[in-house]
């Protein structure tokens, strides 16, 4: 202490040293002197040691909120996001678009049902009335860097702006809801002559393009040919998206561009176009008929069982599957609706995982992507890998066994059912379809009589056909939403669930799983037809059809919607619709 006294008095007497920072380390401790004029003030920091370095770096990683990374903002991007418990993570959302669309209202956008700006809602809106920071750029994922857990991404916002345009993002969970882009199957001229139902422009374009197949039919000095071919409009796709495109095609025209373009009202057709035996072969066979029926009364040519060869810019090439002949059929404008495929990025990032065989990203029941660490699938670019009952059956088997006598008794059996029901659900669709009580009656013998036990081969016999129910998930937004919401759930319970397990049994290494299996419930669907009637497809095997199902579709469509802007606007332009009819002017 006499040496501080010392230096304060030094201090004192020298002015210009009014301020002093001194800085030495003895033995890995650091002496921090600050000294004012006036006094001296003696401040020690006890550093730490080169060793004690690497575990305070460890800490702070425990204590890091991990880092979430979402791509994409469709259905399942959005769903996972507003239900996800954003106080307990670093959440970051990168996406080529600042909004959330409600795509299944977009076959009425296109003929002015109801406006853009009415069916989507800007994410920020969304993000921010969560407890929590999200951070949301707007830009496009260009690569996944799966081994150093890394995407690089691009922004096509403005590139006249100053600054660079690409950058990366770590993350600890990547969560990849890209969705997916149009199949065109490879067919020469689609991609350069056809528009597409994808996106909320593509329903702007058809839009515009539909009233310049009007204002050019119109025109003098154009031949009765020249007007037909103007006017006919060919949608390729049976399915609920082409479907519903030309029920709104046909109730614009001859409901209100008849009354402004009389001219050449008897000159408008309407062609679809479907590779399969019937149109919205997807749903119950009645709701196919009725669809076929009404198109029929309505004017709409349907041809089924017709491929399309390829697309020109007045032409469509078509091969009638019945008679082999090829047809060329004239055309005003082709809009193709007829699936989905991959997206670069997905194929790019499939093919570093070992997944480039495949077509479609695969993920196991919990959504996890299959060979990749942390990173799960949502939605349109992912297909759920369900795991064969036969896989497992010896150490299922073997799991209900207790007592190794080598047969299986109906209350062994009957310990497993639980998990077995849980982990494997094509048993119970089997069960469904075979219109079987329980899962027990499937031990019974051939004769139908119940057995006292099975042995390891009869047990293989009775489940040889459940895996025969396994189906792929389809890509619609039902199946997005829900799976966001799936995820969102485990994410919040991950704590909870790592150290109480809820998820059935691993009969082959012994435990149980962390989480019960993603599980998809059908909720119906809806197929509008125009004239205001519309046909549901219903849980309960309930099949309705007609104008009261038109209202059913409208109120559950309003109810839907993302926010109550939203949903006013919808309404609202249903309700400008029905008294003032739809907008023609190409905007």
């Amino acid at each position: 202490m006499r040496f501080f006294s010392y230096f304060n008095k030094f201090l004192q007497s020298h002015p210009s040293s009014s301020k002093l920072l001194v800085l030495s380390s003895i033995r890995g401790f650091c002496l921090l002197l600050a000294v004012y004029s006036g006094g001296g003030l003696v401040v020690y920091a006890d550093l730490p040691s080169d060793k004690e370095k690497p575990s305070l770096a460890l800490e702070q990683e425990e204590t890091r909120k991990k880092r979430v990374l979402v791509l994409g903002t469709g259905w399942a991007g959005i769903s996972f996001l507003k239900d996800l418990d954003i106080s307990s993570y670093d959440v970051q959302v990168v996406s080529p678009r600042n909004y959330f669309a409600f795509t299944p209202l977009l076959p009425s956008v296109t003929c002015g049902t109801v406006e853009a700006r009415s069916i989507v809602e800007p994410v920020r809106n969304i993000v921010k009335k969560r407890s929590g920071e999200v951070k949301f750029w707007e830009a496009e994922c260009l690569k996944v860097d799966a081994v150093n857990k890394k995407v690089i991404c691009r922004s096509y916002v403005n590139e006249n702006l100053p600054g660079k345009n690409e950058f990366s993002l770590e993350y600890d969970y990547l969560v990849v809801a890209v969705g997916a882009q149009v199949n065109t199957f490879n067919t020469p001229g689609v991609a350069e002559n056809c528009y597409f139902l994808k996106e909320v422009e593509d329903a702007q374009s058809i839009r515009r393009a539909v009233i310049d197949c009007f204002e050019k039919a119109v025109l003098p000095e154009l031949t009765e040919e020249e007007r037909r071919i103007n006017l006919h409009f060919v949608i390729v796709g049976g399915g609920p998206t082409g479907v519903e495109f030309a029920a709104e095609l046909h109730d614009f025209v001859h409901e209100d561009l008849v009354k402004i373009y009389p001219s050449v009202k008897d000159l408008v057709a309407i062609s679809l176009i479907q590779s399969g035996d019937h149109i919205l072969n997807t749903y119950d066979e009645r709701i196919s008929s009725f669809a076929e029926q009404k198109f029929q009364r309505d004017g709409i040519e349907v041809l089924t069982g017709h491929r399309v060869l390829s697309v020109s810019d007045r032409l469509i090439d078509v091969k009638a599957k019945s008679t082999g002949q090829n047809v060329s059929i004239p055309h005003g404008m082709v809009v193709w609706s007829t699936g989905v495929g991959t997206r670069p990025v997905v194929k790019d990032f499939m093919e570093q995982i070992g997944q480039g065989n495949r077509k479609v990203l695969a993920t196991d029941e919990w959504l996890r992507v299959k060979g990749c660490d942390d990173v799960y699938g949502l939605g349109d670019c992912t297909t759920v890998d369900q795991k064969k009952i036969m896989e497992d059956i010896s150490a299922i088997f073997k799991a209900a066994d207790k007592d190794n006598s080598g047969t299986l008794t109906i209350e062994e059996f009957k310990d497993v059912i639980e998990d077995v029901t849980i982990r494997y659900p094509q048993v119970e669709l089997y069960l469904q379809n075979n219109h079987l009580s329980d899962i027990t009656d499937l031990l019974k013998g051939a004769d139908g009589n119940e057995r006292e036990e099975v042995d390891i081969e009869e047990f293989k016999l009775a489940l040889a056909n459940v895996d025969k129910q396994t189906k792929s998930l389809p890509a619609t937004a039902q199946v997005a939403a829900q799976q966001g919401a799936y995820l969102a759930r485990c994410f919040n319970t991950r704590e909870k669930c790592i150290a109480e397990p809820e998820g059935p049994r691993k009969f082959r290494s012994g435990g149980r799983h962390e989480f019960r299996p993603f599980r998809y419930r059908h909720l119906g669907q809806f197929a509008p037809l125009g004239g205001e009637q519309a046909a549901a497809e219903l849980p309960g095997d309930w099949v309705s059809v007609g104008h009261s199902t038109q209202w059913l579709w409208y109120s559950i469509y309003a109810s839907k919607q993302v926010s109550w802007r939203t949903r006013y606007l919808v309404v609202g332009d249903w309700t400008r619709r029905f008294v003032f009819g739809r907008d023609s002017s190409r905007i």
